[in-house]
């Protein structure tokens, strides 16, 4: 088995690609009006539109709901990635801080609400 993806769904398709777009430097592979993907070595984040939901099921899945899940993107520099997200970035959660289990860690939230950890281990 192999993670493929992971998803979010927005009710602002436009908006959340451009955000990761401006925050990851990456461009997003527009499938579809209401599909994109930001590809890395590692891994594809997908932001789909709300309007799919219901072909997945009902109440499936609901947007700006996420609380319980945090986006980890590794960075060279995670003050320099700091400096740089202020004119991105509406909600910093906090500032560049040394986390007692070896990262320095900067988090923040998307415009849906979303948890962002860009972070690099200090050892």
């Amino acid at each position: 088995m192999q993670l493929a993806a992971t998803r979010i769904f927005t009710d602002d398709v436009d908006e959340l690609v451009a955000f990761y777009e401006a925050v990851t430097g990456l461009t997003a592979a527009r499938l579809h009006p209401m599909f994109a993907e930001l590809r890395t070595p590692s891994g594809t984040l997908a932001i789909a539109s709300t309007a799919t939901v219901p072909l997945l099921g009902e109440n499936a899945a609901e947007a700006r709901t996420n609380r319980s899940v945090a986006l980890d993107f590794l960075v060279d520099d995670v003050d320099a990635t700091y400096r740089t997200l202020h004119d991105v970035v509406e909600v910093f959660v906090n500032e560049p801080t040394d986390m007692p289990w070896g990262n320095r860690s900067l988090l923040v939230r998307d415009p849906d609400g979303n948890l962002i950890n860009f972070f690099r281990p200090t050892s």
